[in-house]
C-alpha cells in the first residue's frame, strides 16, 4: 500500500507548520489568515478551503500534533493501575512531549487567547485524562496533586528552556547552568516527573499554610 500523501492531505499539513510558525513567533491574536496565506504563497480562498478560521487551524494543530498524548491514554485505558503502568505512562508522555515542543511552546505563549478556545479545551481535556491514569483509581488529593505535579514538570521543561535562551550564564549573567539540549532537559524532566510520582506517602500530615501577621 502506498504511503504516499494526497495533495490535500500535504496542503494541509504545510498550512499547520506555517500557521504554527507564525503562531508561535507573533502570537496567535497577532497573525492573521492573510499572513498565512501570503507566508504559503496561496490565495486566500485557497486557504479557506482546507481552514474557515483560525481556530479551525489551531484545533488542526492539536489534533495533528497530539497524538502521542492519545496514544498513552489509548494504551493506559482499561488497564488495572500500578505503580508500574504509572511510570510508563510518565515515560510516554514525555517522548511525546519531545517529538511535540512546539505545540507545548505554542501553549506556553498563547494561553490567554486559547484557554478559553474550542482547540484549548480540547487540549486541556487530553492533559485531565493523563492525569487521571497517571493517579490512578481511590486516589487521594496528595495523588491526585502529585500526579499533575509530575505532567506539568514536564511541560514546564520548555519555559526554563526558553529562559535559558535569554539569559547569559556566568560573570554577569544569571549564574544557573543551563538545561542543555531539549533532549537532555526532558531526559531530567522525566526524572523529576517520576520521582514525584513515585512517591507513595506523603512526608507527613499536611498542616494548612497560615498567614503570617506582621508585628507592628
Amino acid at each position: 500500500m502506498s504511503t504516499t500523501q494526497s495533495p490535500r492531505s500535504d496542503t494541509r499539513a504545510r498550512i499547520l507548520d506555517v500557521a504554527l510558525e507564525l503562531f508561535a513567533a507573533q502570537g496567535y491574536e497577532k497573525t492573521s489568515l492573510r499572513e498565512i496565506a501570503d507566508r504559503l504563497g496561496v490565495t486566500k480562498a485557497a486557504l479557506y478551503y482546507h481552514f474557515k478560521t483560525k481556530d479551525d487551524i489551531v484545533r488542526g494543530i492539536v489534533r495533528s500534533m497530539a497524538a502521542p498524548i492519545d496514544e498513552a491514554i489509548a494504551f493506559g485505558e482499561g488497564k488495572p493501575w500500578s505503580p508500574e503502568l504509572r511510570d510508563e505512562l510518565v515515560r510516554r508522555f514525555a517522548a511525546g512531549m519531545v517529538e511535540r515542543a512546539p505545540l507545548l511552546r505554542f501553549f506556553h505563549e498563547n494561553q490567554p487567547a486559547l484557554r478559553e478556545s474550542e482547540a484549548g479545551l480540547e487540549f486541556k481535556e487530553r492533559m485531565v485524562a493523563m492525569i487521571r491514569l497517571v493517579h490512578g483509581p481511590d486516589a487521594t488529593f496528595h495523588d491526585r496533586l502529585r500526579a499533575t505535579m509530575a505532567l506539568f514538570s514536564i511541560n514546564s521543561t520548555l519555559f526554563l528552556l526558553k529562559q535559558d535562551d535569554g539569559e547569559q550564564c556566568g560573570p554577569g549573567g544569571s549564574g544557573h547552568p543551563r538545561a542543555g539540549t531539549l533532549e537532555e532537559a526532558m531526559a531530567a524532566a522525566l526524572e523529576v516527573a517520576l520521582e514525584i510520582s513515585g512517591r507513595i506517602e506523603p512526608a507527613g500530615p499536611a498542616r494548612p499554610v497560615e498567614p503570617t501577621s506582621v508585628q507592628g
